[in-house]
């Protein structure tokens, strides 16, 4: 594969995913996401640091200059979110696990 194909999807990847991120990641810390959030018996600061971080990452993420760093501070939330998800029995994670490898992929490419 040429190079330019490659930059090109990665570019691609690196933008559907910091939009969808942003997307999910609003949803996520709005005051309606509280209820559903409170059955995992957690503190409600985790929900809101968690989705301040994906907020963060995703903007940092579609900026020109800060890809490298959006995409390391996604990786973390994205672990720390998986490390959550198991620690509270909660093993449908199938989906962390594909945005933290994105994000890492992005993180290894663009640096």
């Amino acid at each position: 594969m040429s190079w330019a194909k490659s930059k090109i999807g990665l570019c691609v990847l690196r933008y559907s995913m910091g939009i969808v991120i942003l997307i999910e990641a609003v949803r996520f810390v709005l005051p309606s996401a509280a209820h559903d959030f409170a059955r995992t018996h957690m503190p409600a600061f985790v929900r809101l640091v968690v989705g301040f971080g994906e907020i963060l990452g995703a903007v940092l993420l579609m900026i020109p200059g800060t890809v490298v760093r959006g995409a390391w501070l996604l990786v973390a939330v994205f672990v720390m979110a998986i490390l959550l998800h198991l620690l509270h029995g909660l093993y449908g994670i199938g989906y962390l696990v594909i945005y933290a490898a994105a994000a890492f992929a992005i993180a290894m490419e663009s640096g």
